[in-house]
């Protein structure tokens, strides 16, 4: 929304005391999950069909490639991938709790998710050779979406950084301005990539 210059209002919420699951905000959302978007009276909730729903809707901002083309193909392939491929491996390697009822295991857990995000990194790499963004020389919905969790990345063994591909991408996507007001409003500091 801030690439697009759309006026909204953005309500953070606090996860570390897990305020997405207080009754006001499973109203909202009864996943009890960021982000929702309340739009008209109603809520949309998922990220990808949050950023389908932003493109559609403002199709001159031009973040999603026309439709009925390979480009078009090529930015639901991304966007999938980045949302229910990258995100979720990485939820794992943050939470390794949440996903086994064992109190041990959880260094071992952590651990095999890095190597499947470090493999996932590669081929992320490997996409981007020669090209400026995800899809391409255009900038689309998915670059937002692959910054948010290269950045997640930072502390990796291997970071995003470290990748020839990835680190140069991450440089240049944190001189966009959109990029620099949506860290700065939620403190997230941009100086690793200066």
């Amino acid at each position: 929304m801030a690439e697009m210059q759309l006026n909204y209002e953005l309500i953070l919420v606090d996860r570390k005391t897990e305020a997405q699951k207080n009754p006001e905000y499973l109203k909202l959302n009864p996943t009890g999950r960021i982000p929702t978007l309340a739009f008209d009276n109603q809520a949309i909730y998922e990220s990808a069909a949050i950023c389908l729903f932003l493109c559609e809707q403002h199709p001159g901002k031009h973040l999603i490639p026309e439709t009925g083309t390979i480009a078009r193909a090529r930015f639901y392939q991304w966007l999938f991938y980045l949302n229910a491929s990258l995100q979720p491996e990485l939820m794992v390697y943050f939470y390794p709790q949440k996903h086994t009822t064992e109190t041990s295991g959880h260094a071992e857990i952590k651990q095999a998710q890095e190597n499947r995000v470090t493999q996932m990194l590669v081929l992320i790499d490997q996409e981007l050779e020669g090209k400026e963004f995800l899809l391409g020389d255009n900038i689309s919905a998915c670059d937002f979406v692959l910054f948010m969790l290269l950045h997640w990345g930072s502390g990796l063994k291997r970071p995003p950084l470290s990748f020839p591909n990835l680190g140069k991408y991450l440089r240049a996507m944190a001189t966009r301005e959109s990029i620099k007001v949506v860290c700065a409003v939620e403190g997230t500091n941009l100086e690793i990539y200066a």
